[in-house]
């Protein structure tokens, strides 16, 4: 079954009044997009909404989980979905850009397609930074992020060595001989 006839609200034939929709929200509608920022998961979409002559209007809320990638250790990470937004359509022979906040239809529009607005939203919904919780992440990727090669060890002791801090000197070429004899361990 094609991803846009899943979430779509066939509203023609409806009197003035209000109505209530449910959608589930799985993989099928993330892998319809291209891209990899969300790798999966399951969402629930209440739609509220409210038919006049000229217009609906739509209550959405979304509530759920989605699979990311971890920004500190790269591995999966769950992140919670909540999402709450208004969505204004109105009926014209005119027919305007979508400005985030009005959709414009046709009167001879049979279905209100939200495939795209729930994506969207979902996106949206996700915060910036996306992490596991406190101690979530992968403890051996997060220790090969630490770990310096030969070549960085050389620069930061050339580094120390040309630095005229006084007082720093003696704190950095600890720090260095403690990264450096941890490198040389895990060589071996």
């Amino acid at each position: 079954m094609e991803q846009n006839a899943l979430y779509t609200i066939a509203y023609k034939g409806l009197k003035s009044g209000s109505y209530e929709y449910d959608f589930q929200v799985d993989d099928a509608l993330f892998e319809a997009y291209d891209r990899v920022e969300i790798k999966g998961g399951r969402c629930n979409a209440h739609v509220m909404l409210k038919r006049s002559e000229t217009m609906l209007e739509l209550n959405v809320t979304i509530d759920g989980e989605v699979i990311c990638e971890c920004d500190r250790c790269l591995e999966d990470c769950p992140i919670a979905v909540d999402y709450e937004g208004d969505l204004v359509v109105k009926f014209s022979d005119e027919i305007d850009d979508y400005d985030g906040e009005v959709l414009w239809m046709s009167p001879a529009e049979d279905y209100l397609d939200l495939t795209q607005y729930i994506y969207e939203s979902i996106v949206l919904s996700l915060p910036y930074r996306r992490v596991h919780e406190e101690g979530g992440c992968n403890p051996e990727m997060l220790a090969s992020f630490s770990e310096a090669t030969e070549e960085e060890m050389e620069r930061m002791e050339a580094a120390v060595e040309e630095s005229d801090v006084q007082g720093l000197d003696d704190y950095n070429k600890s720090v260095l001989a403690a990264l450096k004899r941890k490198l040389e361990s895990n060589e071996e």
